[in-house]
């Protein structure tokens, strides 16, 4: 069982054996704690806003707020950063917040734009789900910027009633969920908008505990067995962490993980991660296959040392255990 005392002594771990600043400010920001006016955490923040990812993310940025599109990449164009919505969860994942040179402040008024149909994206109305869908995606990532976003009142209670609908009996109803989306959004097709859990657990004040432990036990079974983007699933571990495509239960791991009483499904998998770190409390997952687009999760802007490699993996570990921490305890 994982405990506080051992969580804080594998960021100690990657302290000593990491100096970079970018990664001692994620360490002591992000998984310690460590309060926003820290003297020491202060001077490294000063550090960190210079260092090269904050200043890659920086470069990269384009006018409008954004990195490209919110989440359709350009394959003519062959940008680092492939979508706005990886460009935003790259900058949170790295210790950014609004305050900092501007980059997320910008980031923010691109999502506004997008919610008021002025942006240069606009909405690409394939379908009558397209509106909706990207109106809980744009206010998911305002809320990751900026919580309890004023301007995503309309559309987190939308979704509030809809899965309040769909889970009202305790377990998940493709009716109910059906018909409540048709009354909200007035659409009639019968593929519908997916529930939006993550966009729901952004204000966790406002939904009931019953209706995340039914979220969990069906969102969350469905991950543990199936997968999740990946067919990588918590049921089946690979034998060796040392694996060519280690990285990729990570997708699985953190979207079960979102959830009060994740260990249900993931205490194997908690169990697993602890075995593996490495005498000096680090986690190493080897080489492995060309990241997807669309991952954001590493501290260089050069991946190809072993050193930058045992200091990814064992931030998106650490990050993983921090949450399953908070989630269980």
């Amino acid at each position: 069982m994982l405990t506080g005392k051992e969580f804080n002594d594998h960021v100690e771990a990657l302290l000593d054996f990491c100096k970079y600043p970018a990664v001692k400010y994620k360490a002591m920001f992000s998984l310690l704690d460590t309060p926003y006016q820290d003297e020491a955490l202060s001077v490294l923040r000063e550090a960190f806003l210079k260092s090269d990812i904050v200043e890659e993310m920086y470069q990269t940025q384009d006018i409008h707020g954004g990195w490209g599109k919110l989440r359709s990449k350009d394959y003519s164009a062959k940008a680092k950063i492939p979508t706005s919505g990886v460009g935003i969860e790259r900058c949170l994942y790295i210790g950014l917040t609004i305050d900092d040179r501007d980059i997320l402040f910008m980031a923010s008024e691109y999502l506004q734009e997008l919610l008021f149909g002025t942006g240069s994206e606009g909405v690409f109305e394939k379908n009558e789900r397209a509106k909706p869908w990207q109106n809980a995606i744009v206010c998911n990532l305002l809320e990751a910027i900026t919580p309890n976003h004023p301007l995503c009142n309309e559309t987190y209670h939308q979704w509030l009633y809809i899965a309040n609908r769909a889970y009202e009996e305790g377990e998940y109803s493709y009716e109910k969920d059906s018909a409540a989306q048709h009354e909200v959004f007035l659409t009639r097709e019968k593929r519908l908008v997916p529930m939006q859990s993550e966009l729901l657990l952004k204000r966790r004040q406002e939904i009931s505990a019953s209706l995340e432990d039914a979220m969990l036990r069906h969102l969350g079974r469905l991950a543990y067995e199936n997968g999740y983007f990946w067919d990588k699933t918590p049921d089946k571990l690979p034998e060796n962490f040392v694996f060519n495509q280690t990285r990729r239960w990570f997708d699985t791991f953190n979207y079960i993980n979102r959830f009060r009483g994740s260990e249900i499904y993931l205490a194997n998998a908690v169990e697993w991660l602890l075995e593996n770190a490495r005498e000096d409390g680090l986690w190493d997952w080897g080489p492995q296959v060309k990241d997807p687009w669309g991952y954001f999760r590493y501290f260089s802007c050069n991946r190809h040392y072993k050193h930058n490699r045992v200091v990814d993996c064992t931030i998106e570990v650490l990050s993983f255990l921090k949450q399953y921490l908070e989630n269980n305890s």
